[in-house]
């Protein structure tokens, strides 16, 4: 129903059919991300934090509040605080860890390949959700697989939740930018002229990505529409700067502990690689070159270079066919 009206409504807006679809997967493959997001912290809040279900249902209430608005951690303290009706305990505690699907997330992360748009949170969700689907294998594995011998460090609980909620946010940030980032290739590639403002207006209703965080998304895009990537909103960029410290702590504290974070760890990573000028790509263009020939380009000087790495490299000739086929 939640996304039938999100469809309705693009339609109203008068989307072509095409368009339309295309972001309406999109969405559900932001809502992947951002499901498997909520989980990660749930899972450092009762593992690492040692809380129960009742006060985290109640700091996903209080969360609600803020700038983590959202139907999705709405309807996460409603979840962790229902008692179960057939055991004196709660319901969440006796749901099997094995995550359904559809197939959107599948979706949107081949979209993701197609557009040669990273996506790397909608990805670590899906990735996820496959492992989660492999219960009989994990649970042989963990007799046999160990974590960290020392446990979960010692953390200070006050300090921990502010930094969850500031990792969270700054996650959730990094998502929606690649999500959004898919819709603008395709956009482009396509000449659909997609308003990605209005695209984050529309998802504000009846949908269940719907959050306060859209209302900043699409200010953005409407003082930018040519805006390159949410995280570079002067907005956005500020407050990620500002909460990085939390975030990395959240990941850190994750590694140690042995509990795994793949999405909150794949969305700092990719704030960490868009942020840096230099890449080490130039390593990995080299290689290419000399297992391939595949060339490379410079820093210093314009054009297209091979290089012979060793003695066994001959001369290649003509080097303009050399990039045909490159995505």
């Amino acid at each position: 129903m939640q996304q039938s009206l999100f469809f309705s409504v693009l339609v109203l807006a008068n989307s072509p059919y095409q368009q339309t679809h295309f972001t309406t997967r999109v969405h559900n493959g932001i809502e992947y991300g951002d499901m498997q997001l909520i989980g990660e912290v749930y899972d450092i809040l009762k593992n690492a934090a040692g809380m129960g279900n009742d006060e985290m249902a109640t700091l996903f209430e209080e969360w609600n509040k803020g700038e983590l608005d959202s139907y999705l951690i709405e309807i996460t303290a409603k979840i962790l605080a229902k008692k179960d009706d057939i055991t004196d305990g709660y319901v969440v505690d006796h749901i099997l860890d094995k995550t359904g699907m559809k197939g959107t997330g599948r979706w949107t992360v081949q979209e993701a390949a197609e557009q040669s748009v990273a996506a790397p949170v909608i990805a670590a969700a899906l990735d996820s959700r496959y492992i989660s689907g492999r219960k009989e294998e994990r649970v042989a594995a963990s007799k046999l697989l160990t974590g960290p011998s020392d446990g979960v460090p010692t953390v200070d609980k006050a300090q921990l939740i502010s930094d969850l909620q500031a990792a969270l946010y700054c996650a959730k940030v990094a998502s929606y930018a690649q999500g959004l980032g898919i819709i603008k290739a395709a956009s482009d590639k396509n000449e659909w002229n997609v308003d990605l403002s209005l695209c984050a207006s529309m998802w504000r209703g009846g949908c269940i990505i719907r959050a306060g965080l859209l209302n900043k998304i699409t200010a953005a895009f409407e003082k930018d529409a040519s805006l390159a990537n949410l995280l570079v909103d002067p907005g956005f960029a500020k407050e990620l700067n500002e909460r990085q410290l939390a975030w990395r702590r959240v990941v850190s504290l994750g590694v140690a502990s042995g509990i795994a974070t793949p999405a909150m760890s794949a969305a700092l990573g990719y704030f960490d690689q868009y942020r840096r000028e230099s890449l080490p790509a130039n390593l990995i263009q080299g290689q290419r070159d000399f297992f391939g020939g595949h060339t490379y380009q410079r820093k210093d000087r314009e054009g297209t270079f091979h290089t012979l790495w060793d003695d066994t490299h001959k001369d290649i000739g003509d080097l303009t066919g050399r990039t045909a086929g490159e995505v």
